[in-house]
């Protein structure tokens, strides 16, 4: 049968809720981050940044943390065929907090929660034939049920050719064997869990595990005398993890001494977050191990991972993704605490950037209505009239979208509040303007705060999007203004995981010729500001384009891309402007409002048309926009 997928993980699969304060006690945290977590939850996305293809064995809720679980794994790239959802149970929660380097309150909310229903029937014979590997945790050795399905998960591989590995994962709460509140404790001696684990270890190619988890395993706290009770009931490769020390693989006869393993190189990092650290390197391992690497590359590979892992906050969020790993690799330590690593956070960011905020489409077609200025001006308005109008013009992109990927809208939060929060979970793009309209210098919208600590409240699938009126020939006190503001808003929306969308208009301050748009975009990268999204004015010229897009990528290779703004031309001159700009896959398309909008706002405000023709004519005008960048798009294919 042919793989289509390299590994498949059986287990827990929980909502993470970390404690956002660092240093102090679960019970003083005052607000918590969301994730996905549970080691093989967190193997399969690790597994997956990699650019391993992998699956999860597990159940969810039919609520909303187990569609989170769901759409996150989706997002992650992570095949979704063997999660089931099980209608009578919640989705497990985790409540956690990052102490110190060692101490790490954890509390498990897993009373009889979705995933430990896991049965046999949720095992599928042809998703377990079609993997390169399978790997279960230890955790679903611990009740008759998971058992059974682990087991049965088990004896398919081997049927059919299937390499197993396991994660010991001893958490002693979960056993039985500690209370709910020993969340944090790794290890409590049991001989029924050593017995229950030694009865299966025989099933397994690779095991791995930290010293205390082979305690239990080989039912000593001797650890090469527990390494030789495991190698007594198993031939498998046993990789033991050794924290700051490393890690070490025997494939045969274990020694006298631990250091005369198989190691890879370390790596002196801070240790700053040691929850999900393991999940990391056994991600990494099974990276080295399924392509086929000698084990000190492999342990390489896992000791790199399981260093982002221990130096970040959260779990799989934290995991690098395989252009991040080969950067790291390449250029080594700079600074031991890698999450303040500038160029390192910024690959991490970036290449990672799809699996929080969704998918890179080919094309982007975008309905502005942000404005708000303009609106105001206009006789007949009234805050609740605006508030009206931007809803008929949510209502026009969504039927113009009618569920297709590609298709957003740029709405703010002043008028057209209600349209935004819509908007939310349709499919969109949702693009929210930062700034206030028409300032220069650079002015923000009051309800960010002086800080823009109002970015917090802001819906993660929103993009921040600023308009900064400058050019080259502006003062250096000017330039030196804008720019603190706009670092100051890129800074906290990289704080709050917010895409952020940077829009310049040299021609609306001064002259401009083939470089300016270029020596704009080269001073916000030489000022440490990485924009996600361009929002460039249509450039007249093949080499105004090429300009631009060199200094792009110049500063930063994996940019989300250019959309390009309208600047309330007709239809007939946008066509022109597209279709030079469609020759450049960078460019991934428009961002255009007054165009679709303006002559249409004029007349509902004055009472010449009523709800129903303004979302007609809209619709249709947006329509015609989508169909002139469409073919814009496929005249520059066919002619490349």
């Amino acid at each position: 049968m042919t793989k289509h997928l390299d590994v498949i993980t059986i287990g827990r699969s929980s909502v993470d809720l970390y404690g956002a304060q660092v240093g102090g006690r679960l019970e003083d945290m005052g607000s918590f981050a969301k994730y996905i977590g549970g080691s093989p939850t967190n193997i399969a996305c690790g597994t997956a940044r990699l650019g391993l293809r992998s699956a999860v064995i597990t159940r969810v809720g039919d609520e909303h943390m187990g569609r989170f679980i769901r759409e996150q794994l989706a997002r992650e790239g992570v095949c979704t065929d063997g999660v089931v959802t099980d209608p009578d149970r919640l989705t497990a929660l985790v409540l956690l907090g990052i102490r110190d380097k060692e101490q790490f309150p954890l509390i498990f909310y897993r009373e009889n929660c979705a995933d430990m229903a896991l049965s046999e029937g949720d095992i599928d014979e042809d998703l377990i034939a079609s993997a390169r590997a399978l790997l279960p945790t230890g955790t679903h050795l611990s009740h008759p049920r998971t058992e059974a399905a682990v087991l049965k998960a088990l004896r398919l591989a081997r049927q059919h050719g299937v390499k197993t590995a396991l994660d010991i994962d001893y958490r002693p709460n979960l056993w039985g064997v500690a209370g709910h509140g020993d969340g944090e404790s790794r290890f409590v001696e049991s001989a029924a869990v050593t017995a229950k684990l030694q009865s299966h270890l025989h099933f397994f190619d690779l095991i791995v595990g930290t010293e205390e988890e082979f305690h239990i395993a080989g039912g000593s706290t001797d650890t090469i005398a527990a390494l030789r009770a495991v190698r007594a009931v198993s031939d498998a490769t046993l990789v033991c993890k050794r924290g700051a020390a490393g890690a070490v693989a025997f494939s045969g006869a274990i020694p006298d001494r631990l250091e005369e393993g198989e190691s890879g190189p370390g790596f002196p990092i801070e240790v700053f977050n040691v929850l999900g650290a393991g999940d990391g390197f056994f991600s990494g391992l099974m990276k080295g191990w399924l392509d086929g690497a000698d084990w000190p590359t492999a342990l390489k590979y896992a000791n790199a991972c399981g260093a982002f892992a221990v130096s970040r906050h959260g779990c799989t969020p934290a995991y690098p993704s395989l252009a991040e790993l080969e950067f790291f690799l390449k250029r080594g330590v700079l600074r031991p605490d890698l999450r303040n690593d500038a160029a390192l956070e910024q690959i991490h960011w970036s290449t990672n950037r799809a699996r929080n905020h969704g998918p890179d489409w080919d094309d982007y077609r975008i309905f502005a209505f942000d404005h708000r200025l303009q609106l105001e001006e206009m006789a007949g308005y009234t805050p609740e009239r605006g508030a009206a109008f931007k809803e008929l013009c949510l209502e026009a992109a969504l039927a113009v979208q009618d569920g297709r990927a590609g298709y957003g809208i740029l709405c703010d939060d002043r008028i057209g509040r209600r349209a935004l929060h819509a908007a939310s979970g349709t499919g969109l793009w949702v693009g929210r303007p930062a700034e206030w309209p028409g300032s220069r210098p650079l002015t923000l919208e009051p309800a960010l705060g002086p800080d823009c600590g109002g970015l917090a409240t802001w819906a993660r699938g929103n993009v921040v999007k600023v308009l900064c009126f400058c050019h080259p020939d502006d003062a250096e006190s000017l330039w030196a203004d804008q720019i603190a503001t706009v670092r100051r808003l890129f800074t906290s929306a990289r704080r709050n995981g917010l895409e952020f969308l940077l829009e310049v208009i040299p021609s609306k301050v001064g002259a401009v010729n083939e470089q300016t748009t270029a020596q704009v975009i080269d001073r916000f990268y030489r000022e440490g500001i990485y924009p996600d999204w361009w929002k460039l004015e249509p450039l007249t010229t093949r080499a105004a384009w090429a300009n631009a897009i060199a200094a792009i990528e110049t500063h930063d290779r994996h940019t989300r891309g250019i959309v390009v703004l309208g600047l309330d031309a007709p239809e007939d001159a946008l066509a022109g402007s597209f279709a030079t700009a469609a020759q450049f896959p960078l460019v991934k398309g428009f961002a255009v409002g007054r165009t679709i909008f303006g002559d249409v706002a004029r007349r509902w405000f004055a009472g010449e048309c009523d709800d129903a023709q303004a979302v007609a004519e809209m619709r249709a005008r947006y329509a015609r926009l989508c169909s002139v960048w469409d073919k814009a798009r496929l005249r520059a294919v066919a002619a490349a």
